[in-house]
């Protein structure tokens, strides 16, 4: 029996208006990701990817088309319900760390909780830190952190209320080739390990290399969808 599907969207189009002028950014895109895959959103710039990772983590709406999320469709839900599916059902990373300088690792892991449920509020924090190898960072603010450890930092963040989804918005693209090939271990792990489907926006060959899945936009269509069973072959290739 197939399992249903995580994210399901149906001819998902999003138009922006500039004064009268209308700028078509997707053009009926439709895919479905399962729980646990691991995939890559890839374009040059301009081809949809930022909008369809924004789409997908319900930080807009689309001009028409249907979006369902764990077989619910979210499209309609109000700007409340929408803040809570971000907050417990998908983590954000992103290519800039967005820590708050001032505090330490463990106090910017906690601050999903804040907005949510803050139960065990530490213990939860202190777990998602381990989960990234930072166990002995907690009491480290983003100065005393090497950008790979700040972006684990951020990934622990995304983690914290244990959603089934993180979209990582180019999350190596501030980092040297070694802290980003950690970081995507990490990731990598999550997936494997945890079953959170984990969602990449990226340009980056390397990093499609490393998921199962590219699905590939150009002008804000899905030009292919391609499922990697052998990763040697294609890093090969890069």
């Amino acid at each position: 029996m197939t399992e249903s599907p995580l994210i399901r969207a149906e001819n998902l189009v999003k138009v922006y208006r500039l004064g009268q002028v209308e700028v078509p950014a997707l053009r009926g895109v439709s895919l479905e990701i399962q729980p646990g895959e691991l995939v890559s959103i890839m374009g040059p710039s301009g081809s949809g990817k930022s909008t369809l990772m924004n789409l997908l983590g319900c930080l807009d709406r689309p001009t028409s088309g249907r979006y369902f999320l764990e077989g619910k469709e979210v499209g309609g839900l109000s700007d409340d319900e929408l803040a809570q599916i971000r907050n417990r059902k998908i983590g954000f990373v992103f290519q800039t760390f967005n820590l708050l300088p001032r505090a330490t690792a463990l106090r910017n892991v906690e601050l999903p909780l804040l907005y949510g449920r803050g139960d065990r509020r530490r213990e939860r924090a202190e777990q998602a830190l381990r989960a990234v190898g930072l166990g002995d960072r907690v009491h480290h603010r983003p100065q005393e952190l090497s950008g790979g450890q700040q972006q684990r930092v951020a990934i622990a963040r995304a983690l914290v209320n244990q959603p089934p989804i993180i979209l990582a918005d180019e999350p190596t693209g501030n980092l040297d080739s070694k802290s980003g090939a950690e970081v995507m271990e990490v990731l990598e792990h999550l997936s494997r390990e945890r079953g959170i489907t984990v969602i990449f926006v990226t340009h980056d060959p390397y990093i499609a290399s490393r998921t199962r899945r590219i699905l590939r936009l150009h002008d804000g269509v899905l030009l292919s969808d391609e499922k990697l069973e052998d990763r040697s072959v294609l890093e090969g290739t890069l």
